[in-house]
């Protein structure tokens, strides 16, 4: 007896989990084609928070570029590799191919 209430639990919870999956996908489906706002949750015409990492001490926004990078040809960048395989920092470590 207890098995056949189990099983009855069991399938109204089914309908009930199917059917709340199939509301939220039409109405998300229904927001997703609202185009009067890009975001149907806030409708405020507030400014955008940019965010807390593109914020300097003050709170002001930084307006200078936050990674530079340099350029190098291939030849420059196996040199410089090169020149730190061959240092001599550590007489200590071997390098490969020398054995032990």
């Amino acid at each position: 007896m207890w098995q056949v209430i189990y099983i009855i639990a069991f399938a109204v919870l089914a309908i009930l989990a199917i059917a709340n999956l199939v509301r939220n996908l039409i109405l998300l489906g229904s927001n997703a084609r609202n185009s009067q706002s890009p975001n149907a949750y806030n409708n405020d015409n507030r400014r955008p928070v940019p965010h807390p990492e593109l914020l300097d001490q003050d709170g002001q926004v930084i307006r200078e570029p936050l990674l530079v990078m340099r350029s190098i040809s291939v030849k420059d960048a196996r040199e410089q590799l090169d020149a730190l395989y061959n240092s001599d920092d550590s007489s200590d470590d071997l390098k490969p191919g020398q054995g032990a």
